[in-house]
């Protein structure tokens, strides 16, 4: 098992910028995938954005240009880097960890989520 905690949320102005975490514990042997998601009310969950175990990155367009994702692996923690944040990133964001491969994936673990609220 994978224990996920986001951590780093909170109420920030427009134009402003947040750096979620995601601290894993447990047994992280054999994840291939990390990513964020989100989840506005009334809305479904989003992705957001992909780190991979070999250190590509993708992105949504509703973050290309403004979000970064990483990783410190001595931490066992990614992060979400948000730039030039607008109303419409208000949400409950998520980190989810993903075992195994593409094709067969063995662990699909999912953090409790912070809330990030966008608002002057």
């Amino acid at each position: 098992q994978v224990q996920l905690v986001e951590s780093g949320g909170g109420l920030v102005q427009p134009g402003g910028s947040l750096r979620l975490s995601c601290a894993a514990s447990g047994n992280i042997n054999n994840i291939y995938a990390m990513d964020w998601y989100r989840q506005a009310p009334g809305n479904l969950r989003e992705w957001i954005a992909r780190l991979t175990s070999s250190g590509s990155t993708n992105y949504a367009d509703s973050g290309k240009g403004r979000f970064t994702i990483s990783r410190d692996n001595a931490k066992n923690t990614v992060y979400l880097q948000m730039n030039s944040l607008k109303p419409e990133d208000t949400a409950v964001y998520y980190c989810n960890w993903l075992r195994g491969t593409e094709d067969v994936r063995t662990g699909n673990y999912w953090g409790r989520g912070t809330q990030v609220t966008v608002s002057s």
